[in-house]
């Protein structure tokens, strides 16, 4: 029997209150929630509605740590604590700079004996109440992959500015997701790591705007369509969609388009697509 792969959109939105959760992603393989990418603002209310468990997550990993990328995670480790899961849990994500801590550090700032939640620092040990959770920093200037029981897992670094920040591809069987993360890709960086991919989820932060302090961190639509037609993915879902793009679809769906010929799709959230 064919393995059955879907990706639901968490979170389709980005830092503003605009009624949509931030950014986070949900990769569902025959039937079950196996991997958590990015935790943003809402993104653990629309993981309820979803009725994903907790218990099935292989992992969890971040693109960056940008609040509206992660502020969620503590209250998925809190509510873990009233599951059944006892498997340790990773969190994966990028290494820190002078302007960011590493994702190791970040988790001990939230939860070790000294961070900001430590009467929950067991969680970082074998003798948590509830599971362990093992971060990892991540640096892949050249494409990393794992092997997770349920899928394989790669990961790029890419450009955001100042940030660092990662993309992933997650491919199951034959089939494959990538999410491009918040990214300028000056470093062109997606092309090779989406090559062929059947969804390609792009963060669709800024309209076609040029000089500006946001384009050093995102793509544009004329990126977007660069990337997705030079990689030959199937499909394109806009996400990350702010008040700055929202208004402005057909516009961005034209220039888009000059560039890629396939199916391109706006993201909301509880959008579920099946590979």
């Amino acid at each position: 029997m064919a393995t059955e792969v879907e990706v639901e959109i968490l979170g389709s939105g980005g830092p503003e209150i605009d009624g949509r959760a931030s950014a986070s992603y949900l990769i569902w393989i025959d039937h079950k929630a196996r991997l958590l990418i990015d935790v943003g603002s809402g993104s653990m209310l629309r993981f309820e509605q979803s009725k994903a468990d907790l218990v099935d997550l292989d992992a969890i990993v971040l693109t960056h740590l940008h609040i509206d990328h992660v502020v969620d995670l503590p209250s998925y480790v809190k509510a873990g604590y009233f599951t059944r899961r006892s498997a340790s849990l990773p969190i994966l994500g990028p290494i820190g700079n002078d302007y960011f801590p590493s994702t190791v550090k970040y988790i001990q700032l939230l939860f070790g004996e000294k961070g900001a939640y430590r009467y929950m620092s067991d969680v970082l040990t074998l003798q948590s109440d509830s599971f362990e959770i093992i971060p990892k920093d991540i640096d892949a200037p050249q494409i990393q992959t794992q092997q997770f029981k349920h899928f394989k897992l790669s990961v790029l670094n890419v450009n955001h500015g100042i940030i660092p920040a990662l993309a992933f591809r997650i491919d199951v069987d034959e089939k494959s997701v990538v999410i491009s993360g918040d990214t300028s890709n000056t470093n062109h960086q997606l092309e090779k790591l989406s090559l062929n991919a059947d969804i390609f989820i792009a963060h669709h932060a800024i309209p076609e705007i040029h000089g500006t302090y946001a384009n050093k961190l995102h793509m544009t639509p004329a990126i977007i369509g660069s990337v997705a037609a030079k990689s030959h993915v199937k499909k394109v879902i806009l996400s990350h969609r702010m008040q700055r793009t929202i208004g402005n679809e057909p516009a961005s769906l034209k220039i888009i388009s000059s560039k890629y010929k396939g199916t391109i799709i706006f993201a909301e959230d509880r959008m579920k697509i099946k590979l």
